[in-house]
């Protein structure tokens, strides 16, 4: 007679939209002969049947209507099982008491889910497909159960995380106005900008060789965009092409450091609080 069936621990992400990579159920590893870091299953629910219209001159309309759209679930499985339910209930009830615990949790998970999108963009030379973020999420849950069950929705026990535990923490900046002065001509979007938003995105993917090349034509950017850079920030950007130049000669040749990935991180940071301080003096 078999036991229980063992339980494993999750961070299942659900989408409005589809993922670009597609069902199925990948085994992630970083090399070949590595130990497997976890499972990731893609599942679309509620997928609307496609319209076949007759030849290619689709249809006239008069009134425009919703249209249903499917929902991507990922689920991001951890590789090994709970010794036993009491251990996976205690891993549960200490992310629940934790809040930094779950974020890490939740982050984790992205990272994995972003990897897949990432190698689905250059797989398919797709441009378009986009990373995700807890943020972009319908629904963010947490748990443990049977292995092959909880892709499917059935867990031993789940907790979905409150909405207002995801949205971006409020400050000070007026985003709508900007965004209406922008759509308005009244102000322009620096081409710096976009840069280190990517090289943003590339860090919190784990992609640190890319966030590197990034952060180096970024930085320089910033610099030559924004000639009267509020406070004292200035001298310290300038200072930073040496680390991001470090970084990034580095990143040609393979994996980052540990250290220059830190190194490189707080020079992003930098540069986002001097986007930042530019943003408040204009708003």
């Amino acid at each position: 007679m078999s036991g229980p069936a063992p339980e494993f621990g999750f961070v299942q992400f659900e989408f409005g939209f589809l993922l670009g990579p597609g069902d199925g159920r990948f085994l992630v590893r970083a090399a070949p002969d590595a130990e497997p870091e976890s499972v990731l299953v893609m599942t679309t629910l509620g997928a609307p049947q496609r319209r076949f219209l007759a030849g290619r001159k689709g249809r006239e309309v008069t009134d425009a209507e919703a249209e249903p759209v499917p929902t991507s679930r990922a689920t991001v499985t951890r590789p090994s099982p709970f010794a036993d339910s009491a251990k996976a209930e205690a891993w549960l009830a200490g992310l629940r008491g934790d809040p930094d615990a779950a974020d890490a949790e939740v982050s984790d998970g992205l990272v994995i889910l972003n990897r897949a999108i990432h190698a689905h963009r250059a797989s398919r030379a797709d441009p378009h497909a986009r990373d995700v973020s807890a943020d972009s999420a319908l629904v963010v849950r947490i748990g443990f159960g049977p292995g092959e069950a909880v892709a499917d929705g059935h867990y031993a026990q789940a907790w979905e995380l409150p909405g207002d535990r995801r949205h971006t923490r409020r400050s000070m900046e007026a985003p709508e106005e900007r965004f209406a002065a922008l759509m308005g001509g009244r102000e322009r979007v620096l081409a710096c900008e976009e840069l280190v938003l990517r090289a943003r995105a590339d860090l919190d993917a784990g992609r640190a060789r890319e966030a590197a090349l990034q952060a180096r034509v970024a930085l320089e950017s910033l610099l030559a965009e924004m000639p009267s850079i509020p406070g004292d920030r200035r001298p310290a950007l300038e200072a930073d092409r040496e680390a991001v130049g470090r970084a990034a000669n580095a990143a040609l040749e393979g994996d980052l450091e540990h250290d220059l990935a830190q190194d490189l991180d707080a020079v992003v940071v930098r540069m986002e609080s001097a986007l930042r301080a530019r943003r408040l003096g204009s708003a």
